[in-house]
Order: C-alpha cells, then sequence, then structure tokens
C-alpha cells in the first residue's frame, strides 16, 4: 500500500464532507476519529491509506483520482463549466464530481463516444501530449463516396484548409456509396480534424464517434450519456502508452 501523509482536514474536503471550514467544524464537535481516537485538530497528518478515519459514523474510503469512461452524447461541450452550453460535467454524479474531473482532450459538441475524465493531471497529459502520439479510432458517416484514394491520400497525410499538413492516418472503408460509413485513427487533434481532413477531399462528415483512445475502447454496454470508472486494466493499459 502507498504511503501518503496528509492533513486530516484535507482528506476529508478532497472525498466530499464539505470545505475545510466545515470539516473542521464537525472536527470540533468531536464528530471525527482516527484509528478510534477523537480528533479536534484539524492539521493532525495521517495516512488515509493506513488508517481508519470515520466521520460521523461513516469510514472514509480515500482515492486520490478517479478515472471514467463517458459515452458523450451529441449537445453536451467538453469542458467543466460553460455559461450557456450543457457540460459533460453536467452528467456525471456528484460522488464524482466532488473529485474536480475534467475531460481528457475534448470531442466536438455534436460529435459522440469515448470521452475519458480524469482529475489526475499526469494521467491526462500522457494520453494528450503530441509527443505521445496516441491513436484515436473513430467512426464516421462521409457524405460522399470513400475510395482508395482517400485512403492514400490519408496514410501520407492532407493538407487542411489553414495549410497544415496532418500527420499519417489509416482510412478504412466499411462501406463506400453516397453516404460511406468509414474508422479512421490520426494520432493527433487538430481543432476538428477530422471533419477538416474530409473536406480536404471534397467529402463531409454528417456523423462522427469515437470508438477508442489507444487501447482502450468505448464500452459497447454504455447508453449514451452513461459512464462508468475505467478498470484496474484499462488504466493499467494507459500507463503503458
Amino acid at each position: 500500500m502507498k504511503k501518503k501523509i496528509l492533513r486530516l482536514d484535507k482528506i476529508l474536503a478532497h472525498m466530499g464532507y464539505g470545505t475545510r471550514n466545515d470539516v473542521k467544524k464537525m472536527m470540533r464537535k468531536g464528530l471525527v476519529t482516527v484509528d478510534g481516537e477523537v480528533i479536534k485538530d484539524s492539521a493532525v497528518k495521517v495516512d488515509p491509506y493506513e488508517q481508519i478515519i470515520i466521520i460521523s459514523g461513516e469510514q472514509v474510503k480515500y482515492r486520490e483520482f478517479v478515472y471514467l469512461m463517458l459515452n458523450k452524447p451529441a449537445g453536451c461541450i467538453s469542458a467543466t463549466e460553460d455559461e450557456y452550453e450543457e457540460t459533460v460535467l453536467e452528467l456525471i454524479d456528484d460522488e464524482y464530481r466532488v473529485f474536480s474531473p475534467f475531460p481528457v482532450g475534448r470531442l466536438d459538441k455534436d460529435t459522440e463516444g469515448l470521452l475519458l475524465l480524469t482529475n489526475d493531471g499526469d494521467f491526462a497529459h500522457n494520453l494528450t501530449s503530441p509527443k505521445r502520439k496516441v491513436p484515436k479510432t473513430y467512426y464516421a458517416q462521409v457524405r460522399g463516396q470513400v475510395s482508395e484514394d482517400d485512403c492514400e491520400s490519408f496514410k501520407k497525410g492532407v493538407i487542411l484548409d489553414d495549410g497544415y499538413l496532418t500527420k499519417p492516418a489509416v482510412l478504412i472503408i466499411n462501406n463506400s456509396g453516397p453516404v460511406s460509413e468509414i474508422e479512421l485513427t490520426i494520432t493527433e487533434g487538430k481543432f476538428h480534424q477530422v471533419k477538416r481532413m474530409f473536406q480536404a477531399v471534397d467529402k463531409e462528415v454528417i456523423y462522427l464517434k469515437r470508438l477508442s483512445i489507444g487501447n482502450v475502447s468505448l464500452d459497447e454496454d454504455l447508453e449514451l450519456g452513461s459512464y462508468r470508472e475505467l478498470t484496474e486494466e484499462e488504466i493499467r493499459n494507459i500507463a503503458k502508452l
């Protein structure tokens, strides 16, 4: 078990038992014990992984980080707060929101699918740093007949409307027709990149869904707008990227 010595009031506030001031008031009332001893000094430091903390009769099960997989619906934005738009944080229950999670990267407002949320900055950085070149795979419906020539263009990189040459991408055609169905894997995340890549070959994305990030895929059992915690295996897999 990892060692982590922290102020008791900080632990309790982090776990959502109130603000630091709220916690101090509860402690002064004798509502907090550590290993059976009433603690009224909020500055006392304890190891929340090793010591038993009880507040108002409830044992504190400490955790530092949360890792969530959300099946993002269209219509909400990948942000923690916004004055006008619904955010993905509004889809998360208070038991997780107390940890102040944030989206790892972003999905456009009208894009569905896999979005990870966490309060672990290192975890998020490892997934979003351009140096890591973490692959992200999307399913899209595209107006226009996607061809093998498009696959070759994407493999070499296409020039976006601002003159940027994209990194090589893997385009797989599931169905080609007036509205084509494809899967596209990219290793970067420019603004509206998938849509702009198809615009570069004179086609239009009309539906977009992210299927995977690195070696973690969207749980097919998750309905739009629902979420779950990442498994230990999924967290380990991401750590290996």
